[in-house]
């Protein structure tokens, strides 16, 4: 027998070998385990020693006292017989276990009324915050499990990954499939990205709805209205969990004003795409005329900086300006720039 794995109880039953297996045989064939049995079976008499020792454990050998006409020894017991006596007093345990444990089980369903009571006004956990990306990965996957009606996500940040595309898609899929209603927010530069265009048709055609804007308030998923999760602050692959009623509803609401002022994403529509690269232009002159730096525009606009760089040459170039400040301000005096962000 080897060793036993940590923390599981060795059995009290020893196993049987080959070479018990045959001894039994005999004993049966021969009405009793006599002597020369070593002998016929090849096995030595210190091995068939120890299987009638562990055929006696098991109770598939019994002593069969001498008499005036018989010497003494042992005697093999029909298997069902060795298993009924081998087995009642632990089957009788079990039993008693059982009846144990569902009494103990009623006595405290009867404490679950009393907690429903109270359960209105116990603190709840309505915020958790989670630095392993690995955690953050297991949560949603609960919450995308159990979601039940309504997924909102806002994704700025401008094109992702192809591979994170594929594996959103057959995510939502599923979702959609099970009667999910799918709502996302992108940047209007993922509008430009092919890899993009291609998810947002095929997760379109699937029944989600996708709608972009110039730049978006922050990154976050809401399942069904009542729980929502946002970056967490200070962890990068960190996340936090958000319960409370009050802080949920009020980030859904930015996402539904965000969603009214969105354009519709449609990949094959090369008229929206013309006007969201516009609107893109016209935020960067605009941020521009507020003195932020390059890097700070291209990351709220989710675009690269070697991008965004090229859009403020061609404005500037457009405008006649000769430096990023007067391109704000002439855009402005030309009425050419639409209402703040």
């Amino acid at each position: 027998m080897g060793e036993q794995s940590g923390g599981v109880m060795p059995s009290p039953f020893p196993a049987l070998a080959d070479s018990d297996l045959r001894v039994f045989q005999w004993a049966a064939a021969h009405g009793r385990l006599a002597p020369q049995a070593a002998a016929e079976l090849g096995l030595s008499e210190s091995e068939v020693q120890q299987s009638a020792a562990v055929l006696e454990q098991l109770h598939l050998l019994r002593p069969l006292p001498g008499g005036p006409d018989r010497e003494p020894g042992l005697v093999a017991v029909p298997p069902e017989l060795a298993a009924a006596s081998l087995l009642a007093p632990a089957e009788a345990e079990l039993r008693r276990q059982l009846a144990d444990t569902e009494r103990v089980r009623a006595e405290l369903a009867r404490l679950a009324p009393l907690y429903a009571q109270l359960d209105g006004g116990r603190p709840a956990e309505r915020l958790d915050e989670i630095t392993e990306l690995d955690t953050v990965i297991d949560v949603i996957n609960t919450l995308t499990a159990r979601c039940r009606s309504e997924v909102l996500t806002c994704q700025p940040g401008g094109p992702r990954a192809p591979h994170l595309l594929e594996q959103a898609f057959n995510r939502d899929l599923e979702m959609i499939r099970r009667g999910i209603r799918m709502r996302t927010l992108y940047q209007h530069t993922s509008r430009r990205h092919p890899p993009t265009q291609e998810y947002v048709r095929r997760i379109s055609a699937a029944g989600a709805e996708v709608r972009t804007l110039t730049a978006l308030f922050g990154r976050m998923i809401a399942f069904d209205r009542e729980t929502v999760i946002i970056p967490h602050h200070d962890a990068y692959d960190g996340a936090v969990v958000v319960r409370d009623p009050s802080a949920v509803a009020y980030l859904c609401g930015v996402f539904d004003h965000s969603w009214t002022l969105a354009d519709a994403y449609t990949p094959s529509a090369q008229a929206q795409g013309d006007a969201a690269l516009d609107e893109i232009k016209q935020a960067i002159v605009r941020l521009l005329a507020e003195g932020m730096k390059d890097e700070m525009i291209a990351r709220r606009l989710g675009m690269s900086l070697r991008t965004c760089r090229k859009h403020i040459a061609e404005s500037m170039e457009t405008l006649g300006a000769s430096s990023r400040f007067q391109a704000g301000y002439l855009a402005r005096v030309r009425g050419e720039l639409a209402d703040p962000l």
